[in-house]
């Protein structure tokens, strides 16, 4: 799944979703029990290394190659004044991913992925939702194709990041439009709004789903999304497409995967959230998908930092799972 031309061809995806492999999984969950520790002793490790070996349909899953996305974009929303930092700084990170220097970077270098960004327009912002439906379905399917393309068949798993300032009001827009609830429950500080700011966004949100009503669908990108939450869907699809596990990162991420559980939580079923972001809306969100988070370090940076520290977690799975001894090449009785 490269080019995706109409939201109808990801309806139809649904009918032919790649599964994981359950007679795989049922092989890495017995290989588990046979291993030189008291079974479920390892926690979650133990359920890590089986998710991974039944998405990858291997019973010892690998991780030889981690590919790990950045996808940046920038927002008409920032016109109504909801972050403290100017658009141009999107492009300025940008170039600090290209040239190494940003937190992600590190942590990828530490944990074995390979990292590319990709701007999407950063210099055509998207609507004012407050005004305008932010996209239109030209430039949705535009940048899901662009996420999608962007995706390494070969990799045996995919981190999802992105960059763009004034995203988490997007993503507050995309959880409060799809979820429902208090929109207040939704907000953060974001990239550093102090309590004023955080009341205005409040506002701002409140404007556009007086606009344009709350959507459970992948209408709400159209309305309240911006091209890298799209392009984020769009790499979700395709890395299902090739049974790649996939990692997302904190908040953001969590929020532009939304729309596609609300069309369908299946199409989640491949996904891992890396890590519980700071930002007061991420726990209620991961309710609401259904997720439990890799990581809580009190972190909001965003960019895929989360998930870069997640992939450490997952090798440390993979290693045991794959390379402890059994009781029977131990010599050890378990019974």
């Amino acid at each position: 799944m490269e080019i995706i031309s109409s939201l109808e061809m990801v309806t139809d995806f649904i009918s032919t979703l790649p599964e994981k492999n359950k007679r795989v999984e049922a092989a890495a969950r017995a290989y588990q029990d046979s291993l030189t520790k008291p079974p479920g002793s390892l926690g979650r490790l133990e359920e890590l290394a089986v998710f991974l070996a039944s998405w990858q349909g291997n019973e010892k899953p690998v991780l030889d190659k981690a590919q790990a996305i950045i996808f940046a974009g920038n927002h008409g929303i920032c016109k109504q004044g909801v972050n403290p930092f100017p658009q141009e700084v999107t492009h300025l990170m940008v170039a600090n991913f290209e040239a190494g220097g940003a937190a992600m970077n590190q942590l990828c270098a530490l944990s074995g992925a390979e990292l590319s960004v990709k701007p999407l327009s950063l210099d055509i912002p998207t609507q004012d939702f407050t005004q305008a439906e932010a996209m239109s379905m030209a430039e949705l399917l535009d940048a899901m194709s662009i996420g999608a393309k962007a995706v390494d068949t070969d990799a045996n798993i995919l981190l999802l990041g992105e960059m763009g300032i004034g995203n988490s009001t997007i993503s507050s827009a995309l959880a409060a439009s799809i979820f429902g609830g208090r929109v207040s429950d939704w907000v953060g500080a974001g990239t550093g709004s102090d309590e004023t700011g955080i009341a205005h966004k409040i506002n701002v949100i409140k404007a556009g789903l007086e606009k344009h009503g709350a959507r459970s669908d992948l209408s709400a990108l159209l309305a309240f999304g911006g091209r890298e939450q799209a392009a984020i869907c769009g790499a979700i699809l395709a890395a299902r497409a090739a049974s790649i596990p996939v990692l997302l990162d904190g908040f953001i991420c969590s929020a532009a995967a939304a729309p596609l559980y609300a069309l369908s939580p299946e199409l989640l079923d491949h996904c891992l959230v890396g890590h519980k972001s700071a930002e007061p809306g991420h726990q209620k969100l991961l309710n609401a998908l259904n997720k439990t988070p890799i990581l809580d370090l009190d972190m909001r940076l965003g960019e895929g930092t989360g998930a870069a520290l997640a992939l450490s977690i997952l090798r440390g799975a993979v290693a045991c799972h794959n390379q402890m001894a059994t009781f029977s090449s131990a010599g050890i009785s378990n019974s």
